[in-house]
């Protein structure tokens, strides 16, 4: 069993890690840049310590100083959280490499799953849905182009590493193609150092659904239903929720099983998501799969009981699955708000400074994730997330209400936060009737803009 901990990341995720890792007698070790100093997560670890300056290339993104880090504290464990290094693939290989578990999947399926293009194949071959879309990687508007053509538009042009909706265009007709596709490559070169590029089917506003997986090193691999993940803005997740309203539970179970066999194709070991889009008819076609634990996770630990960080530690440990597919039950309703430090008026602004005055709701059905405190300074360097709001009630209806209300219930003072755009979403008569998809938010402010 792992005997202690290095967290790899910070904010709210490391303090989750770090709390789960106390309940199992687990000590930990926070990593921190000199801009995290006073964070929330280098005071609740057993100790910390300091891995560069601000800037994340420099910190949490240093691949060598977490290493050192971790041979230095006596950890013989590395959980990456999300974001930063947590689906890098010469990571994970450096920490087999070094005797460090690495808690995630293999270096070899990272690599493999990395790849949209190759993954896409994995799964097309494992009898998995997927779009229509290049079965090649593309690097010109020409090769794009007569790949546009075969397949039909409208077309999405997509960076083949990366995400977070960067290096992402679409194109209705041939006349639009050459533009989308030089600035999507573009982005994707900026962004991600590759300008490899990928074509596929664009399926206009379905729904997008994510399937929550597990599997042991013994070949064992559950799904713990869906979340939906619908809304977003710029291909941003905004609010997830499980159960999905569109889903019956005769395709929720054949998304599920698709899900577990697309884990089984690629190898998969501990958490992992498998991420589809959904058409109105029942469609559905996979889209990705992340390898690591899913900002969302909790509204899937709220459903079904599972505590999803814990597990990812046991199966590390090598420890089998405590529970087989028939044990996994979705009860109630569970809906999930992130809290951004930004300013929707001005374009979704960052804006990072000091906490003056916070109060997070409490109760009955309300968890918040958090790393922020009155007298924190949100940085300016890292994602602007600050917290998490999570609500569980016995429906839907009833977990939205709770959400208004709890949501009308928070203070931060000192910063512009997203919590006024969140209530409106949450008031809008589609979001309450469930008729959303990835348009959704568009449509929303279209309407705004109208008025």
């Amino acid at each position: 069993m792992i005997k202690k901990v290095l967290i790899a990341n910070r904010g709210e995720i490391a303090v989750r890690i770090i709390r789960a890792c106390r309940e199992m007698g687990i000590e930990t070790v926070a990593v921190y840049s000199e801009a995290d100093r006073e964070a929330l997560h280098t005071q609740l670890a057993d100790e910390a310590i300091c891995i560069g300056p601000a800037p994340s290339s420099q910190s949490y993104l240093s691949m060598e100083n977490i290493i050192s880090a971790t041979i230095v504290s006596g950890a013989d464990a590395i959980h990456p959280g999300f974001g930063f290094l947590s689906e890098n693939s010469r990571f994970a290989e450096l920490c087999e490499q070094c005797n460090i578990t690495f808690i995630g999947p293999p270096s070899r399926v990272i690599a493999s799953l990395g790849n949209k293009q190759a993954a896409k194949n994995t799964m097309a071959a494992a009898g998995v849905p997927v779009i229509p879309g290049s079965k090649k990687a593309v690097y010109s508007v020409e090769e794009g182009m007569a790949e546009a053509e075969e397949i039909g538009y409208p077309v999405i042009i997509k960076a083949a590493l990366g995400g977070g909706g960067k290096g992402m265009r679409t194109a209705d007709c041939a006349a639009e193609f050459a533009e989308s596709f030089r600035t999507a490559q573009k982005e994707a070169q900026m962004a991600f150092g590759d300008n490899t590029m990928y074509i596929e089917y664009f399926v206009r506003n379905p729904r997008h659904i994510e399937f929550q997986i597990l599997a042991d090193k013994k070949g064992n691999v559950v799904h713990l239903g869906e979340r939906d993940c619908s809304v977003q803005r710029n291909h941003q997740k905004m609010i997830e929720e499980s159960p999905c309203e569109a889903i019956s539970d005769k395709l929720r179970k054949k998304m599920g099983e698709a899900a577990v066999k697309a884990a089984k194709a690629c190898g998969y070991v501990n958490a992992g998501t498998i991420e589809f889009l959904l058409e109105r008819d029942g469609s559905f076609y996979f889209m990705e799969m992340n390898t690591r634990i899913q900002v969302e996770h909790p509204v899937t630990e709220w459903v079904t009981g599972v505590d999803l960080v814990k597990e990812q530690i046991r199966i590390a440990s090598g420890l089998p699955l405590s529970f087989k597919q028939k044990d996994i039950h979705i009860t109630g309703h569970a809906i999930e708000c992130r809290i951004n430090a930004e300013n929707p008026s001005k374009g979704f602004r960052p804006s990072p400074g000091t906490i003056t005055d916070m109060y997070f709701p409490g109760g009955k059905g309300i968890r918040i994730d958090s790393a922020v405190y009155s007298g924190y300074t949100v940085q300016p360097y890292y994602d602007s997330m600050i917290a998490k709001l999570i609500v569980w009630a016995k429906n839907r209806e009833e977990a939205i209400c709770k959400m208004q209300t709890a949501l009308g219930e928070i203070i931060i003072e000192g910063i512009d936060t997203n919590v006024d755009y969140q209530y409106e979403i949450l008031n809008n008569p589609d979001f309450l009737k469930g008729n959303t998809d990835v348009g959704f938010i568009e449509r929303m402010e279209g309407r705004g803009k109208e008025a």
